[in-house]
């Protein structure tokens, strides 16, 4: 993928207020770790992360996601006539049908020339919809376009904690299939693309690769509990290891074709946002990789897992922060089960500062994060 038009004017975000910390999910757990004979503190130890947050129980992935996109338009001061498509993303979405891009469209009172559309595919959604929309501007068939999801991680998570108490047969090896579902966090991002004639930025998308190593895609599933005396509460179940070593292997396998393709060398990358997964999962990549992780800018540990607006919540409280200076180029790493990756680089000049938000409420030390405590190691099984 190659681009010579097209801008990434602003990553924006919206966060739930209420916080949940791991003491507090494992404390919700006693019951299964009593059972199992687990010790407590092993869910933060594990994955490094401290906390994550909630919507208000029913809230709806549409009602945070116009509010973002409102968000990126404000800030942007994109003309919303010139919107020509609107895509979301998100794993979580009201209904399967209309298309939760639908509600967001008219709510956001875009042109009716606008396409709209939803697009799924795990933590890897955003990152396919800047694709298809960076697509879309570079063939000259629109001059501006917004990709927005929300992740709602609370059903998931109550669901699970309340499956692990109540399920007595389960052993410490079916339990620990559940470990990532207890990393989950709930948020909303969205990203604007303009045409490079439009954009107030000059942050010039360059292109990227996609890669896919399909025979992992058994490793996580999600779907209702179908077990006899099951209630269709929503599950997740996934063999974290393997799921990790997977997608490190194909970051490994894409990695030289994305240098490639943006005429770069490791030297040339002076930025990374990830998709967050967790402290194991950072260090082992930075480490295949062979790039020094102190140019990554972490949040796993005090936002959890987001799912497909990981990435995105991340770049946006990156560059808000400063991480990200003028001149520099910045890898945008996606990741998604199946197992899937999306890379692409980006030539960032210009940040485009929200004057409603306060951007130092954020700001978290990363120094602690790569090193996980000795202690972790003996809690993994």
């Amino acid at each position: 993928m190659h681009y010579r038009n097209v801008c990434l004017e602003a990553f924006v975000y919206s966060l739930p207020d209420e916080i949940v910390t791991s003491a507090q999910i494992e404390e919700m757990l006693a019951p299964a770790y009593q059972r199992l004979g687990l010790m407590a503190g092993r869910l933060e130890l594990i994955t490094g992360i401290a906390e994550r947050r909630f919507w208000p129980p029913g809230t709806l992935p549409s009602e945070k996601s116009v509010l973002t996109a409102e968000k990126a338009l404000r800030i942007t001061g994109l003309d919303r006539r010139l919107v020509g498509a609107l895509i979301h993303a998100s794993v979580c979405r009201d209904y399967l049908e209309p298309a939760t891009a639908s509600g967001v469209h008219r709510r956001l009172g875009l042109p009716q020339s606008c396409m709209v559309y939803d697009v799924s595919n795990a933590c890897l959604g955003l990152m396919n919809g800047v694709v298809q929309i960076a697509n879309m501007i570079e063939l000259r068939q629109i001059q501006a376009g917004i990709v927005v999801g929300t992740e709602s991680a609370r059903p998931v998570v109550e669901n699970t904690i309340r499956y692990l108490n109540e399920n007595t047969s389960l052993t410490r090896a079916q339990a620990k299939q559940a470990l990532a579902s207890l990393t989950l966090g709930s948020g909303s991002a969205a990203i604007v693309l303009v045409d490079r004639k439009l954009s107030r930025t000059g942050n010039r998308l360059l292109g990227g690769v996609a890669w896919t190593r399909s025979e992992a895609c058994e490793l996580c599933h999600s779907g209702q509990d179908g077990s006899i005396g099951g209630d269709g509460r929503t599950l997740m179940w996934t063999d974290s290891d393997a799921l990790m070593r997977q997608g490190v292997l194909a970051g490994k396998e894409v990695f030289p074709a994305f240098l490639r393709a943006l005429n770069w060398t490791p030297a040339d990358i002076h930025r990374t946002f990830c998709h967050q997964v967790g402290r194991a999962h950072r260090r082992l990549l930075f480490e295949t990789l062979e790039l020094d992780p102190s140019i990554d800018y972490p949040t796993v540990h005090f936002l959890g897992n987001t799912g497909s607006v990981a990435l995105p919540i991340t770049a946006a409280l990156g560059v808000e922060s400063g991480f990200a200076r003028p001149g520099e180029h910045i890898a945008l790493w996606g990741v998604g089960s199946g197992v899937n990756v999306v890379a692409l680089g980006v030539d960032w000049q210009t940040t485009l500062h929200d004057g409603e938000a306060a951007a130092s409420q954020f700001a978290r030390s990363t120094a602690d994060f790569s090193n996980p405590s000795p202690a972790a190691a003996c809690l993994l099984e």
